[in-house]
């Protein structure tokens, strides 16, 4: 516990920065209010203290900043604030001083909140047009902050900076991933801490993963109505806190909660593993017009969220979260702004996952490409140089956005995914959208000159059904969220071989264990960045949840002790992302010409259907086709970063996505008369082929992935 210094100095101080910011000699306390009347900064002794022990009035207002400096107050010390202002609701203005408010700057969260009805500004229970103004205090359940000190021992720590054409992106939940590792410790499952520990980092490595996509770590409020179910906000897309590391993932013993997220990305880096963050600057924890008082709603609620211009009272919801952050206030974006720019520069992230992207361009009522947010990205120094990736939709009318994003945004490719599930599912008619994605979505991304690593290529994420269960389910089985099966997507894409869930079935089994194959590899073959959800690689199932969002338990939690047949699996996507590396074509760092590149004298890229002639406008169109082939040429796929051409081997990659029907497939003919080199089938359970040279044509079995190769020549001093 920290005493309190009494008496307290208190001087004038700065507007900015904005938050508590401790500069060795005391904190400065900064706080934008535009519409408040009084702002009284109240400390606190402890995390567990009923009422602060100090309540003083910040007297100095500049720029809708009001201010002061504490030179006796040190990090560790525990504050909140009171606001006070007009309580009209209908005019947008909710300010209760009998609750005490979260700092939106705050850098640790000292104490959650804690459920109970005095954190409402009104009176629970009374008609939507009757909310009397409830003057119970809140201070015993409010969240509070902490003053941190920023120290922190980086030592060379520098990022990893992989080019986006070389980089291999895995979804994981920093808990979820590490709950049940039988290699770490059990005083870090589920932290920082144990992601960042060798066990971890050994996995990643092993499969040969980039970067790191983690699911929101920001403090965020897990659902009174979730906890009342037993359940909480497992994903934590509900964020209160923009600047504080969710305090869930933090271990006991090891130092404050911001040393140790910071150790972790300095492991992470050791690694050569990048950290990107999902992050929600959409909306926020406090919900709709019933939600509760905990920060920008009591600060100042007109100021922070779109309200409708009808009636003040009411929320403009384009997320399905009760509101949505307004981004035509410069305060609120320099919110989000300042929060990006912490991330990196403090924290040392290499990037963002945007949640609900589009949201944040509608400054009207129609999403704008060009909206202030992406404008004031584009020319900041900082954050124009780390990987920014947009989810490309929300819920809003003319929210769903593929391919709109400007330049300098990787995205999200919904198209891929859907149209991949469709394949393998066994749809005809699609091979036409399916070679446009394989080969990294030109017709989204070229038009406004974005190279393939604009396409976040996925056929699984958080989000909806698990590689296995997208072939074990034909439909959701979400009855744990308590919501009778209501809630997730009803558009899958998905079929279940034959029977709904686990089987005893060896044939259905087996199918379905090809079928996981084949997605994998056709991912990590296409043009673009492929990102891998965690646990795919080892078969994990939710039971055909495909919301899991409130299960923090073993529906969610990856499952370490796999079956030999799980195993099977993980060294094929070893061996799939090994592959990809080794091979130029897999990631070039531009679109695909469809004719010869530089001295190159052949077409870089042809397709081919299984009589092995070459595809016509007409073989594109056909309703039932489910086949193709494509043969991408080796010779000089790129330049390197000195100048020099880059080559690697011509593949062949056949594709099959019948059900049921084996296909002979004639291999079209090598100029200089070589033989093609079968190295994967994954329509073999030992899907490594033998050496051995194939003649003029091949089985493509059902369901199944092929790819063959005609090595590339080995230069000798002689051939130079």
């Amino acid at each position: 516990m920290l005493a309190t210094v009494s008496p307290l100095r208190f001087w004038p101080g700065r507007p900015y920065p904005l938050g508590a910011t401790w500069d060795g000699r005391g904190v400065n306390f900064a706080i934008y209010a535009e519409n408040a009347s009084k702002v009284s900064l109240c400390l606190f002794d402890d995390a567990e203290s009923e009422v602060e022990s100090v309540c003083i009035a910040l007297t100095e207002r500049t720029d809708q900043v009001w201010h002061g400096y504490m030179p006796d107050v040190r990090p560790g010390q525990i504050y909140g604030y009171r606001i006070c202002g007009p309580y009209e609701p209908d005019a947008g203005h909710r300010f209760n001083p009998h609750k005490i408010v979260l700092d939106p700057y705050a850098k640790e969260i000292a104490r959650p909140l804690q459920w109970r009805d005095e954190l409402f500004g009104y009176q629970i229970g009374n008609s939507d047009e009757d909310r009397s103004f409830d003057d119970r205090d809140s201070a015993a359940f409010a969240p509070l902050a902490a003053v941190i000190d920023p120290a922190f021992t980086w030592g060379d720590d520098r990022p990893p900076a992989i080019p986006w054409h070389h980089t291999v992106i895995f979804e994981l939940h920093v808990g979820g991933f590490t709950k049940r590792h039988p290699d770490i410790p059990d005083e870090v499952r589920g932290t920082y801490t144990g992601l960042g520990s060798e066990p971890a980092i050994r996995h990643l490595l092993s499969l040969g993963i980039t970067a790191v996509e983690l699911l929101p770590i920001f403090h965020h409020v897990d659902d009174r109505h979730l906890l009342d179910r037993g359940l909480r906000n497992y994903w934590g897309y509900n964020t209160l806190g923009f600047f504080a590391p969710d305090p869930s993932f933090k271990s006991p013993d090891f130092g404050s909660i911001v040393h140790q997220f910071k150790t972790m990305v300095r492991n992470l880096h050791s690694a050569g593993i990048e950290v990107i963050l999902d992050v929600a600057y959409n909306h926020t924890a406090e919900g709709n017009h019933l939600g509760p008082h905990l920060s920008f709603r009591g600060i100042d609620n007109a100021a922070y969220y779109r309200l409708t211009g009808e009636n003040a009272r009411y929320y403009t919801d384009y997320t399905g979260c009760g509101n949505t952050f307004n981004m035509r206030n410069p305060r609120v974006l320099q919110l989000i702004m300042d929060s990006l720019r912490y991330w990196v520069l403090d924290m040392h992230v290499d990037g963002f996952r945007f949640d609900l992207a589009s949201t944040l361009a509608r400054e009207l009522h129609e999403v704008d490409k060009l909206g202030a947010f992406f404008d004031i990205i584009r020319q900041d120094p900082v954050l124009s140089q780390v990987k920014l990736i947009a989810e490309p939709w929300d819920l809003g009318d003319g929210g769903y956005q593929v391919g709109n994003f400007p330049a300098g945004w990787s995205e999200w490719n919904g198209k891929y995914r859907d149209v991949v599930r469709r394949f393998w599912k066994g749809d005809g008619g699609i091979i036409d959208e399916i070679a446009t994605r394989l080969c990294g979505s030109n017709d989204l991304y070229g038009w406004n000159h974005r190279l393939p690593h604009a396409s976040i290529n996925f056929i699984t994420c958080h989000d909806g059904f698990t590689l296995r269960d997208l072939v074990s389910y034909n439909d959701k089985h979400n009855e744990h969220n308590g919501e009778e099966n209501r809630d997730g997507s009803n558009d899958n894409h998905s079929w279940n071989c034959g029977c709904e869930g686990p089987t005893d079935d060896p044939e259905i089994s087996a199918h379905r264990l090809r079928k996981q194959r084949s997605c994998l590899a056709m991912l990590f073959v296409s043009q673009g960045v492929p990102m891998l959800l965690a646990g795919d690689e080892m078969s994990h199932t939710q039971q055909g949840n495909n919301n899991a969002y409130c299960q923090d338990n073993e529906i969610s939690w990856l499952n370490w002790e796999s079956s030999e047949t799980n195993q099977k699996l993980l060294e094929f996507t070893r061996h799939l992302i090994a592959f990809r590396k080794e091979q130029p074509v897999l990631h070039r760092r531009r679109f695909f010409y469809g004719r010869p590149f530089r001295t190159t004298a052949v077409r870089d890229i042809r397709w081919f259907t299984p009589a092995g002639t070459e595809m016509t406008d007409e073989d594109w169109q056909v309703p039932f086709a489910r086949s193709l082939g494509c043969l991408l040429r080796g010779e000089n796929v790129d330049i390197n970063e000195t100048g020099e051409l880059v080559s690697g081997d011509t593949l062949l990659l056949l594709f099959n996505g019948d059900q049921k029907l084996d296909i002979m497939f004639v291999l079209p003919e090598l100029d200089n008369g070589d033989e093609w080199q079968a190295l994967i089938d994954t329509a073999e359970d030992e899907f490594m082929l033998p050496p051995d040279l194939t003649r003029s044509q091949y089985l493509l079995r059902a369901c199944s992935v092929v790819i063959l190769r005609q090595q590339a020549p080995v230069l000798t001093e002689s051939s130079t």
